[in-house]
């Protein structure tokens, strides 16, 4: 009797152990790869905390980065347009890019986007700006809006309306030389209040 007893005590102490190895086993293994998990999800935190102090960082760039600023200088030459609807046709189709009158879309205020606008805005204007009067040259603008090459196709896919049509250009074209005149180049001319003084110092001098 008692031996069957203890036979059967042992069985119940091997059952309750082999359990008990069977559980911490599979806590073990449920912890090992529960730390995998933890450790990937702070990676995935840490690389999107990352991207958006970076992407803050870029937008304050155009303050400090004259390249990058959307900035409009001061208008020192004003334009006698031949007619309004040259005016507007200019200001759809070039303005933004050859003017300081730039009117930048909301996109703009958007880095690294916006540096790009920045960019060719500048970019732009130092090969011609109307509003300071520097290298107007007529024959090269009518040149490249018969062929075709301005405005610049990535500008007319932002900006639909600049998109000219074979009417719209022939009229653009026909109001820029009415406005600018026929010579191929056309200057804001510049007086020199140094050089008058001093022409009329030789004249007082001369009498």
């Amino acid at each position: 009797m008692d031996a069957c007893l203890s036979a059967r005590w042992a069985s119940i102490r091997l059952y309750h152990d082999s359990f008990s190895i069977q559980k911490r086993q599979n806590m073990n293994s449920t912890t090992s790869q529960q730390t995998p998990n933890r450790n990937t999800r702070k990676l995935a935190l840490y690389g999107v905390g990352t991207i958006i102090v970076v992407f803050v960082i870029m937008q304050f760039v155009r303050f400090f980065v004259p390249e990058f600023a959307l900035d409009n200088p001061p208008v020192t030459n004003t334009v006698a347009w031949d007619s309004p609807e040259t005016e507007a046709l200019w200001k759809t189709a070039c303005a933004d890019c050859h003017s300081n009158e730039t009117v930048y879309p909301w996109y703009s205020y958007v880095a690294p986007v916006g540096w790009l606008v920045a960019h060719d805005t500048h970019e732009g204007r130092d090969k011609l700006n109307i509003s300071n009067g520097s290298r107007i040259e007529l024959d090269e603008m009518i040149e490249v809006i018969e062929e075709g090459e301005m405005p610049l196709p990535i500008y007319t896919v932002m900006h639909p309306d600049a998109a000219l049509t074979d009417s719209q250009r022939t009229a653009l074209v026909e109001g820029l030389r009415a406005t600018f005149g026929t010579t191929s180049t056309h200057t804001t001319p510049v007086t020199s209040t140094n050089n008058d003084d001093d022409g009329g110092d030789h004249d007082e001098d001369d009498d």
